[in-house]
């Protein structure tokens, strides 16, 4: 049986990609441990060297804290290892924490992140018989972790924020060069951000996997959608305009159409590595090759936007939100809590434990997609330049559209009716 840790040291890190407010959560944590008589160390890279049974990291006080709260980035840096892989990576884990006389871990990430801490200290229970409690602070810009309605994950503000400026002077771009932009905006689950960074930027159009439910996203029906999209603003004597386009679409795409994603790399959580799939470029040269059979002549543009968001300073609304969340998590361990997500609803601090957010096919954190039918949506759908539903009868529409094209009015309709559900289907 392994020695119980002490009960004065709480370890602090960070698992998964950056999001802005890290370096706050840091530092209210810090703050709040030390004020309750807590030693403080920082764990270097999260999971990364404890599942190799290595400890590297600092001691942390309030001295080395107290303004780091207003920059991005992390003082502790991240990684995405995944020590639930195997048993030999838990027990390091636990015997290094352990050794450390780490009694109290504050764990900061995503869903990955939240699930690793979970089986850290499920492991060191069962299989150790030690106690050590971990509470898990949520951060990722996509908001996807499973929290209640209305409640973000830090980050993702400061993110929508930010992605909102760099689109507004794209689209002030497109509109000055008479140019299509194609975003592929972060969000490898749901999404929240492109949809949040669509809406409030007015771009023409947002594209997020929740539209096509459980079904498998064919790129050829993507690549419908953006087409007409284009035309129906041509129609409306406008040749320009920026689409965005949620990174979770590729991940849900037909492999059919994307079979040569088998050999993309994948990290340490069996995740495709988005970085290394070129999908802008992907969706750019099929739009192209279909306006091209259409006639129609459009210039597009593509680009990336997640990697300028992550690291940002944070905004006053996660400065804020994440400085009270550190504080809470260290008031949930001290106060005898353990295995829970910590959250803010109502003002007040609300743990979800671990158990209680795992799928139980899965045994994996759930994920919170983006509610296709809320209010939010539908006010966001109503704004997009698009084929839509009531589009089907306005014959007036159809005519316009075709004749930006080399189709005849019923070859259009033929061939993009399906969009709207007045022709079959084409595959």
């Amino acid at each position: 049986m392994a020695a119980e840790p002490r009960d004065d040291k709480l370890a602090i890190l960070v698992g998964g990609g950056p999001a802005p407010g890290l370096n706050s959560v840091i530092h209210s944590a810090t703050i709040e441990a030390e004020l309750n008589g807590l030693e403080v160390v920082g764990i270097y890279e999260g999971f990364k060297y404890l599942m190799l049974g290595q400890f590297k990291g600092r001691p942390l006080t309030i001295n080395d804290v107290s303004r780091i709260h207003l920059k991005g980035g992390s003082v502790l840096f991240t990684s995405r290892a995944n020590p639930t892989k195997e048993e030999t990576a838990l027990r390091n884990c636990v015997e290094v924490l352990v050794d450390q006389d780490i009694g109290y871990l504050v764990a900061i990430g995503g869903d990955d992140t939240a699930y690793s801490a979970y089986r850290v200290s499920q492991y060191a229970q069962e299989h150790m018989d030690v106690n050590i409690q971990v509470v898990h602070v949520p951060k990722t810009i996509d908001n996807d972790l499973p929290l209640p309605e209305g409640i973000p994950t830090f980050g993702f503000e400061t993110a929508r924020e930010l992605g909102t400026q760099v689109v507004m002077n794209m689209m002030e771009d497109a509109l000055t060069g008479q140019r299509w932009f194609l975003i592929v905006a972060m969000g490898r689950k749901a999404g929240h951000l492109a949809l949040g960074i669509g809406k409030s930027s007015g771009a023409t159009l947002t594209l997020i996997p929740e539209e096509w439910g459980e079904r498998d996203i064919r790129l050829p029906e993507v690549v419908d959608i953006l087409a007409t999209s284009m035309i129906k603003r041509r129609s409306q004597d406008k040749r320009y305009g920026l689409v965005i386009v949620a990174e979770g679409v590729i991940e849900q795409m037909s492999r059919i159409d994307l079979d040569f994603l088998d050999h993309v790399e994948k990290d340490a959580h069996g995740h495709i590595r988005l970085s290394e799939v070129n999908f802008g470029e992907i969706l750019k040269k099929e739009l192209r090759r279909e306006l091209d059979r259409l006639g129609v002549k459009a210039r597009i543009v593509s680009k990336d936007l997640g990697y300028e968001l992550r690291c940002a300073d944070p905004i006053a609304f996660d400065i804020d939100y994440t400085r009270s969340l550190g504080q809470a998590a260290v008031e949930f361990l001290l106060q005898g809590g353990s295995n829970a997500t910590i959250t803010i609803q109502g003002n007040q601090v609300a743990p979800l434990h671990f158990k209680d957010m795992m799928d139980p096919q899965t045994g994996r954190t759930e994920v919170r997609t983006v509610n296709v039918d809320s209010f939010t949506y539908r006010s966001a759908y109503r704004f997009m330049i698009r084929l839509k539903p009531e589009d089907a009868g306005d014959d007036m529409l159809w005519a316009r559209m075709a004749a930006e094209t080399n189709l005849t009015t019923e070859q259009f309709k033929k061939r993009f009716g399906y969009l709207v559900g007045i022709a079959p289907r084409p595959f």
